[in-house]
């Protein structure tokens, strides 16, 4: 069984993470880390304490939908998650992560511009 790392949760809703396959769970945000716990299988969790988060990055689309978010961390990659109101649960994590942590992600034709800029900047 999966011992919660938080002894104050200040957040819990429905989620998905997008790691391989979709999961769907519960995501929880709580005074010592950000917490997925599997519906299916609770052996199955993902718990990132707030010092290995190195920033957040948010999806957002069309100026204020936020599809999805990912957690950045300093030593283990990235975590995608999706919740049922993720502005809800980003401004839970703001509370734990710095404001210059939490950052927007590239839209895809901010990627493509930077890679078209790359390619004559290079020649």
């Amino acid at each position: 069984m999966a011992q919660s790392q938080n002894t104050k949760v200040d957040l819990t809703t429905p989620g998905t993470s997008f790691m391989g396959l979709s999961k769907y769970g519960n995501v929880m945000v709580g005074d010592k880390a950000f917490e997925f716990y599997n519906d299916r299988n609770p052996e199955d969790y993902i718990q990132v304490p707030w010092d290995e988060v190195d920033y957040v990055a948010a999806s957002v689309m069309f100026g204020r939908w936020i599809p999805r978010f990912a957690i950045f961390t300093k030593e283990n990659g990235s975590y995608s998650f999706s919740t049922k109101d993720n502005k809800r649960t980003l401004r839970a994590v703001r509370s734990y992560v710095p404001a210059d942590r939490l950052v927007k992600s590239p839209t895809f034709f901010g990627v493509v511009k930077q890679g078209i800029k790359h390619l004559f900047h290079r020649s």
